[in-house]
Formats: structure tokens, C-alpha cells, sequence
């Protein structure tokens, strides 16, 4: 199995975002509170966390929304 691990630090993505998370979850509970990066992974995974990243550092405006068809909808707030 092959190990998959953040193309960003920590440091960087709490530096530049506030994350928030909205919807529901896995287990069908509603969401709606702000995340770190663990919580971010333990709600979506690594490889998931990776991309939204990476549209996030990608995006020129104060926010970036990424909606997952899961029901569960990623808000990056650019500090």
C-alpha cells in the first residue's frame, strides 16, 4: 500500500486558510464548524485534502468553495 502524504505543511495551510466545513459527514450528521488539517483529513483523506489544496493555492479570490458530491462542501478563507 502506498503511504500518501501532504504536498503542503501544516504551518503553510494554517498560515494562509481557515477552513470551514459544511454539510454531512459519512455517518449522516450535519456539519457546520471550522476544521484544522487533521480534521480536514479525517473527514475527506489525504489524496482528496491534496487536491482541494491545491485548487485553493490556485485561487485568486478571498474564497475558495469546493463542493464534494458526498453532501459535504470545503470553504477556504484566505487570510
Amino acid at each position: 500500500m502506498k503511504t500518501v502524504s501532504l504536498a503542503y505543511s501544516t504551518r503553510e495551510i494554517n498560515r494562509n486558510f481557515r477552513i470551514k466545513v459544511s454539510g454531512v459527514d459519512g455517518e449522516g450528521n450535519k456539519v457546520h464548524k471550522l476544521v484544522g488539517v487533521s480534521g480536514a483529513i479525517a473527514l475527506i483523506g489525504v489524496e482528496m485534502f491534496n487536491k482541494l489544496l491545491k485548487r485553493a493555492f490556485n485561487n485568486v479570490e478571498d474564497k475558495c468553495v469546493c463542493k464534494l458530491r458526498r453532501g459535504i462542501k470545503f470553504s477556504f478563507y484566505i487570510k
